[in-house]
């Protein structure tokens, strides 16, 4: 029988609010676990790039107290270690990380001229898996040190399953992702330490907009895409000492538009 007292047992709770490091929160996604966290009376600390008005915007939504909005470049080479010292700074350590910040730039094979091709490639993959892989060694071995049972949760996405024809670096740094935090969930799980994914279909974001058509909407049965919040619960939950049996899962976030 699992002992509902263990740290990572079905009924367990934080013995504090938790530290919660989301990269990529300026809007979006990103905002809407932010404020999913904060709503759980967790400390969230917003990470931006390159919305800065947006970012403060995030900040002022969420509930409760000793939020941080902290800035740095993950396209940068240094920008994880760079925002992950800044957090420390500030927290001492992190529970969870969400690798949210991604970049999902337009290459169609037969209209990218091959110079811009390369740039997109080392774009995509610099920040949506070298950034996210920085961040994710920087925290789990601090967790370790601390011995925090903490959560890692990647925001993928069902690209990764379906291809992404006019994207296909975006696809392909996403299937990075979900590989990675396979490995990852494999390699901490004796730290107790939990890392999962989710990977969501198309989802209602500024980013997408202009994207969001008819049948888009209509490759799910239920004739919508998802809301950011409903991606947010999702991270929530794999976030939760609840959820620590579920590390190493991908769980598809897609309204049942394609099922693997």
């Amino acid at each position: 029988m699992p002992d509902s007292h263990h740290p990572d047992g079905p009924g367990s709770t934080p013995a504090r609010p938790r530290t919660v490091l989301v990269s990529g929160a300026a809007r979006g996604i990103g905002r809407a676990v932010a404020t999913a966290f904060a709503r759980n009376g967790d400390r969230v600390i917003v990470h931006w790039g390159s919305r800065r008005e947006e970012a403060e915007h995030t900040l002022s939504l969420l509930p409760g107290e000793g939020h941080l909005l902290l800035r740095a470049d993950l396209a940068d080479p240094d920008g994880a270690e760079s925002l992950f010292a800044q957090a420390l700074e500030h927290t001492g350590s992190v529970d969870v990380l969400v690798n949210n910040a991604a970049v999902n730039l337009p290459q169609p094979l037969t209209d990218t001229p091959y110079a811009e091709w390369r740039r997109v490639w080392r774009h995509t993959m610099g920040v949506n898996v070298f950034g996210a892989a920085d961040l994710s060694y920087l925290v789990a071995r601090n967790m370790i040190e601390h011995g925090v049972r903490g959560r890692i949760v990647n925001v993928g996405s069902r690209g990764a399953y379906r291809g992404e024809p006019d994207h296909p670096a975006y696809g392909a740094s996403k299937a990075a992702l979900h590989s990675m935090g396979q490995s990852l969930a494999v390699a901490l799980a004796p730290h107790g330490i939990g890392v999962a994914s989710v990977a969501p279909g198309f989802v209602e974001t500024e980013r997408v907009a202009h994207r969001l058509t008819d049948a888009v909407r209509s490759d799910s049965p239920f004739g919508r895409v998802a809301s950011p919040e409903e991606v947010a619960a999702a991270v929530l939950y794999l976030a939760s000492p609840e959820a620590v049996w579920s590390s190493g899962t991908v769980l598809d976030v897609n309204g049942a538009s394609h099922l693997r």
